[in-house]
């Protein structure tokens, strides 16, 4: 291979590796040119004179840096006010703010929640979160559109159907096992207690008590304790 088509591959091997972005990758473009390298200067002792013609390499083009997530500390105005609408899929969430930059915008959305950061509008910083949301969500279906006078959030359900509140609530009516557990059991437990640390006078009440609950005679076995 002549010395022209050495320094040809060594240029285009260069010019890979300001491209290349994973490691293993640039590694073996890296070791690619060295070797081709040293055959291209191997070829110039030999041949003094083609050093001459040797046109310069061009340097690899600085590779483009992702753009900082916005600092640490910040501090945001909460937006707690804003409307919403559904349709069987998905939900619209619109925040009125006017003056909102696209690029400004830090979403973060989670199956079971949202927070979004609107950084440097007119010199301040705002934020509208849902820390838990009534029902989950499709994170990577959701998206944000900026207009002029509001931003409209669109969340799209896991699962079909109607919400009832954006924000998650307690069912009030969910069954609870204290409340249905019976009642005497609590007194029973209380009478054991009080049984085993009384002294004997309590004892023989505790047990009269207790048997005349158990033949009918009182329905209160706490009925008499002192």
């Amino acid at each position: 291979m002549s010395a022209d088509e050495l320094r040809l591959d060594l240029e285009e091997l260069r010019r890979l590796e300001g491209l290349a972005k994973r490691p293993r990758v640039v590694s073996l473009l890296s070791n690619e040119i060295r070797s081709v390298d040293a055959k291209v200067c191997l070829s110039f002792s030999r041949h003094p004179c083609l050093a001459s013609r040797a046109a310069p390499v061009p340097t690899p083009a600085p590779r483009a840096v992702a753009a900082a997530a916005a600092p640490a500390g910040l501090s945001y105005v909460t937006l707690g006010s804003f409307s919403w609408d559904q349709d069987n899929e998905k939900i619209r969430v619109y925040v009125f703010l006017e003056n909102v930059d696209q690029e400004k915008v830090e979403t973060t959305f989670k199956p079971m929640s949202v927070d979004i950061k609107f950084h440097d509008v007119k010199g301040k910083n705002y934020r509208c979160a849902i820390p838990k949301l009534n029902k989950e969500i499709v994170p990577e279906k959701c998206k944000i559109v900026v207009k002029p006078t509001k931003i409209v959030i669109t969340l799209w359900k896991a699962s079909t159907g109607n919400w009832l509140d954006l924000h998650y609530k307690e069912d009030k009516f969910k069954p609870s096992m204290d409340k249905e557990k019976d009642p005497m059991s609590g007194i029973m437990d209380l009478m054991k207690g009080m049984y085993e640390e009384g002294d004997e006078d309590m004892k023989r009440t505790i047990a009269k008590a207790w048997s005349d609950a158990r033949s009918g005679k009182t329905a209160d076995p706490m009925k008499g304790l002192p």
